[in-house]
């Protein structure tokens, strides 16, 4: 009789416990419907939270507009890409870098703005409208910008650093760091041949190949956020970097320094954009229209750490940020420099073909270590079923 009470009792609580929850959940429900929001995705670490003293963005756009901002963030544009394509989540706001912005318009995966929702976009330089990613700038409003550079440490590295050749130093073997990224990786190696980041030529690409298997012994790891931390910390001498970060690093730690190449590197861009299927596009524009204003731009670039491609925001950075030649480098340091664009499938194919030939490739002396291996596992196994067979002959003799 108790057993059966309890089991009441039980079933009860459980049926209470179910009904409340579909209330909740409906209420909730109901709650998300009618709050006003947006779905905004961005690199870690680009955008104002509130602190050291600045603003935090996106509370200031809700409270400007009503809207609320679900903020997450991506560590590389091919992360955002497979997001976008496979995730349930549709987002409002996205900021890819230039070459993707170019791909993505080809994959009519961006919606073209109505910059009458935009009227910040007046703020922006000339010089970081109709680029080469997005030459009618239909689709794209620059967000931050920087260039890579090398970054080095002076007590460790003897001669003077000029262009992307330094990381071929066999002097510095074992001490360079290289990108994990194969457009980087070819990038750097065809401009350290003279070749446009862009070629289309597919003797251009497997040149740079070539040159990417030599510098492969003379590599200590490959690499991305962790040239921040392995550089700071003195645990390699040279690497390829954002001048963004390349700044703070310089900061922790007084011993590195940055380059420029003097023949040219690349000029990235991140610009804001919005997807082709947001349901919310006024409210996106709106929202990029607000990360436009001065005062807001100012703060993404001062918590970033890298440069605003809005003239007012930029005039108001302290002379110390406004004059650096990493942050902002002179025009003629900017006019050899390339913002990426898509590549076209065969160029970008034979580019992701060729760079898992160079991480796959081992040193020479390494080269016959498992097929050996395999032989001898064989061999072994082949004795010891031979030698078995003729203990069984043995034992059925006896």
């Amino acid at each position: 009789m108790i057993k059966k009470a309890c089991l009441i009792i039980l079933s009860l609580l459980v049926l209470n416990s179910y009904c409340f929850t579909q209330v909740r959940a409906a209420a909730d429900s109901q709650v998300g419907m009618h709050r006003k929001y947006i779905n905004v995705y961005n690199w870690g670490e680009f955008m104002s939270n509130g602190s050291d003293g600045l603003l935090n963005v996106n509370l200031e756009f809700e409270k400007a507009t009503g809207i609320h901002v679900n903020y997450s963030t991506f560590s590389s544009n091919e992360e955002m890409y497979a997001k976008l394509k496979s995730s349930n989540v549709v987002y409002d706001v996205i900021f890819p870098s230039d070459y993707m912005i170019s791909r993505m318009i080809s994959e009519k995966f961006l919606a073209e703005l109505n910059f009458e929702n935009i009227p910040n976009f007046k703020n922006i330089f000339a010089n970081f409208k109709h680029l080469e990613y997005d030459p009618k700038n239909l689709y794209s409003v620059p967000y931050l910008w920087g260039v890579v550079g090398i970054i080095y440490n002076k007590n460790l590295v003897q001669k003077p650093i000029k262009g992307f050749d330094a990381l071929w130093d066999e002097d510095l073997a074992k001490n360079i760091l290289m990108f994990m990224n194969s457009r980087d990786s070819f990038g750097i190696a065809q401009k350290k041949l003279g070749i446009s980041f862009n070629t289309k030529s597919k003797a251009d690409i497997l040149n740079a190949a070539e040159e990417l298997r030599k510098q492969k012994k003379l590599v200590q790891a490959y690499v991305m956020d962790e040239i921040f931390d392995k550089m700071q910390s003195e645990e390699a001498a040279i690497a390829p970097y954002y001048s963004g970060d390349a700044l703070v690093m310089m900061k922790n730690n007084p011993d590195l320094d940055f380059v420029i190449p003097f023949n040219g590197t690349n000029r990235f861009v991140d610009a804001a954009c919005v997807p082709a299927n947001s349901e919310k596009k006024e409210w996106a524009e709106l929202y990029i229209n607000f990360l436009c204003d001065p005062k807001i731009a100012l703060n993404n670039a001062l918590y970033s750490g890298y440069s605003t491609p809005n003239e007012l925001a930029y005039a108001m950075l302290p002379e110390g940020i406004k004059n650096n030649k990493i942050a902002y480098p002179e025009q003629d340091v900017l006019n050899k420099t390339e913002c990426y664009v898509y590549n076209s499938k065969e160029i970008n194919e034979l580019i992701d073909s060729l760079w898992i030939d160079v991480m796959i490739a081992d040193e020479d002396n390494n080269v016959w270590i498992m097929p050996v291996f395999i032989a001898v596992c064989m061999i072994a196994l082949v004795s010891t079923s031979v030698i078995r067979a003729r203990l069984r002959k043995v034992n059925s003799k006896i």
